[in-house]
């Protein structure tokens, strides 16, 4: 290998493989590498950096750059190694090889030729027994600690590709690949594998504790606006509300009973067809006087935005002349197929996202409606199951988008469609930008955007699962993040198990950063992709529809909130200076102690509250770990436990262990 010095970068030289390795921020240094003999300038989604000036040594047998707490080192067979400014190894590449025949079984880093332009690639790093892994978005797999899984890298509806890993070692890790693929973290090795990509890309942070790499994090990929007061609220939802009269009753409803409220949904198929992006007059007839009377309530709207495009659509023949959809490489361009025959509009093309925003301005925005629900947005491709045996057709390699195949370029997609909602309400004047996505991608979360985790079950294991997802999201740099409490579908409201199993999501939804009813309750249509639109509704979903015990519960979860709005604000505040999450996993607040990275079913819900939900039928009693370095009180019993030992905590019905740090004082109880 040859090494040299070129401006700020070491670069490497050898076997027709070319390196780059710089400073990208502090303590910072991004690897790029290619077969191609050329490197391209794919930031991708990554913010420029302030220049940062490196130390870099050559020698015969090895080249080292180092930025800040972070180093370098290159040995003559190309192989890299990351380290600390203390000498502590962080990374490692992985290479078998076999001494006597001196040669190379397995590289570290390989291309394997798909095209003349991209590349199946794989990059294998040693694994270390004792280390956690945490972050890469959200998958509904049970898991905190992602130490010895499988992830694939690609968007799915429930599951969010975001390849950013925190390691308990002092590092933080991007994959900066929107490629289709996967992330193999488990006992022999570590490695990073992409079906289509162009050369390999990522970033390794250095970092004292995790809070501090998930800074640096926030400072590469992005950090969110301030979140209005409003927006930390109670929001209404349901499948869905069939006309304007329906739903404004709803919200009277809330009122009359002096419930608060701040946002009400108005769900999917209020247009004519997919695609047209308006209401549909028959049911919807006056939106200006809908709007103004929701805002007289003091309950803002939000409404529902599919990127899906019928061939009957009044849009349909203009944005496929222009070049303003998603193609098939092969075949019939036809991506989509629920109530209608569709394709989909092109988010990584800048002329569609300006297309879709007009629409929404012209057909929402101008009726006073700021807030937009962006579904769909992996884009979900196929037939979608509603819980039904369809198959789904991800063939990614046919997929043609503006920047791209769909092998090399679709994990980035839903950071695109939010940006056209966000840049598009920039420029109408607006400051206030909170729109709900079901997918994310790195940046996401500096558009403005509240994640939510998709369609998922109504059943006691899918809540456990969802406090883990949201842990990883917040590693992920998402601070705002919420589910559907009660799950998405299978829920009946007449049911016991059902009515517990909304009650204590409810209690764990109180203490996540966007607070919000949503489902598809029992009674549904028997075929919801074939059922006449008026019965694509489901069952009732609002906070009085689960029996009195629920309501009067639920009902107090609702006030609780609102007192506890300035401490979240607070929390807000400083996800939007600093980047740090709100909801927050116990090692980000208690570093040093080891026992914490194995709890995955309690968290932090800003610095002063421990929140254990329980996730279980029938519990009444949970064990709970408090952390050591902290008194902790239980503001229902006013008991005070010295911290690092396990305690037995009264979980009733009525409420969930919580748990205030250190004489904290917070509205907790009425």
């Amino acid at each position: 290998m040859l090494f040299s010095r070129e401006g700020r970068k070491l670069v490497v030289r050898g076997g027709g493989e070319i390196i780059w390795i710089e400073p990208f921020g502090k303590d910072c240094l991004r690897f790029r590498s290619s077969s191609r003999g050329m490197i391209e300038a794919l930031d991708w989604t990554l913010l420029p950096q302030e220049d940062v000036e490196p130390e870099v040594t050559i020698t015969p047998e090895q080249a080292t750059i180092r930025n800040g707490k972070i180093i370098a080192e290159v040995d003559v067979r190309g192989s890299v190694r990351y380290k600390k400014d203390n000498g502590q190894v962080l990374l490692e590449e992985l290479w078998l090889d076999n001494r006597v025949l001196n040669a190379d079984l397995l590289k570290a880093r390989n291309y394997r030729a798909r095209s003349s332009d991209l590349f199946k690639i794989s990059l294998y790093f040693k694994a270390h027994p004792e280390e956690h892994f945490f972050g890469m978005g959200q998958y509904a797999n049970d898991c905190l600690d992602l130490k010895g899984c499988v992830l694939e890298l690609a968007q799915r509806n429930t599951q969010i590709s975001i390849p950013f890993l925190l390691s308990s070692l002092g590092y933080g890790f991007i994959w900066n690949n929107p490629s289709v693929g996967r992330a193999e973290l488990v006992r022999n090795h570590t490695m990073w594998y992409a079906e289509g990509a162009r050369q390999i890309d990522y970033l390794v942070i250095a970092g004292s504790t995790p809070e501090e790499i998930v800074k640096h994090y926030a400072n590469i990929t992005g950090k969110p606006p301030m979140i209005p007061e409003w927006a930390l609220g109670f929001w209404q939802c349901k499948l869905r509300y069939r006309t304007q009269e329906e739903l404004l009753e709803v919200a009277r409803e809330y009122k009359r009973r002096g419930l608060p409220l701040a946002v009400i949904v108005i769900d999917f198929f209020h247009w004519p067809h997919q695609g047209d992006w308006k209401f549909d007059s028959r049911y919807w007839p006056d939106p200006e006087k809908m709007i103004r009377e929701l805002n007289e309530l003091g309950v803002k709207a939000m409404v529902s935005v599919w990127p899906t495009v019928d061939i009957q659509s009044e849009n349909y023949a203009e944005m496929a002349q222009k070049g303003l959809l998603l193609r098939t490489e092969r075949g019939i361009p036809v991506l989509f197929t629920f109530r209608g025959i569709t394709t989909i509009f092109d988010a990584t093309n800048p002329e569609a996202r300006r297309f879709i925003w007009e629409k929404a301005r012209e057909n929402y925005y101008r009726y006073g409606i700021k807030m937009f629900w962006l579904d769909e947005a992996e884009p979900e491709l196929g037939m979608p199951g509603f819980g039904y045996d369809n198959v789904l057709a991800y063939d990614y390699d046919n997929l043609r988008y503006f920047l791209g195949n769909g092998l090399e370029v679709s994990n980035i997609y839903p950071f695109f469609y939010v940006q056209a909602f966000f840049e598009g309400m920039k420029s109408a004047g607006e400051n206030e930008v909170v729109n709900l996505s079901r997918c994310a991608w790195l940046g996401s979360q500096r558009l403005g955007a509240v994640v939510w985790s998709g369609d998922i079950p109504s059943t006691f294991e899918s809540l456990r699962k969802q406090v883990k997802a949201g842990l990883n999201m917040a590693v992920c740099g998402i601070p705002w993040w919420t589910t559907d409490i009660g799950g998405f579908y299978g829920g009946d409201p007449e049911s016991p198990s059902f009515r517990e199993l909304i009650v204590r999501w409810f209690q764990f939804g109180v203490f996540c950063p966007i607070f919000r009813l949503h489902g598809f309750r029992l009674p549904n249509p028997q075929d919801p992709s074939r059922c006449p639109a008026e019965e694509l509704v489901g069952g009732p979903n609002e906070i009085w529809s689960f029996g009195e015990e629920a309501y009067e519960i639920i009902k107090e979860l609702l006030f609780l909130r609102e007192r506890l709005k300035p401490y979240i604000l607070k929390g807000m505040q400083r996800a939007h200076e600093e980047g740090v999450p709100m909801m927050r996993p116990l090692f980000f607040d208690f570093p040093t102690d080891r026992e914490v990275y194995r709890i995955e079913d309690e968290y932090m819900f800003g610095p002063d509250l421990l929140v254990a939900p329980v996730v279980e039928e029938g519990v009444r009693v949970r064990r709970v770990y408090l952390p050591e370095g902290a008194r902790w009180v239980d503001p229902h019993t006013g008991v005070t436990h010295e911290g690092g030992r396990w305690v037995n905590a009264d979980a009733p019905l009525s409420h969930i262990p919580i748990f205030l740090r250190d004489g904290a004082k917070l509205p907790i109880r009425g």
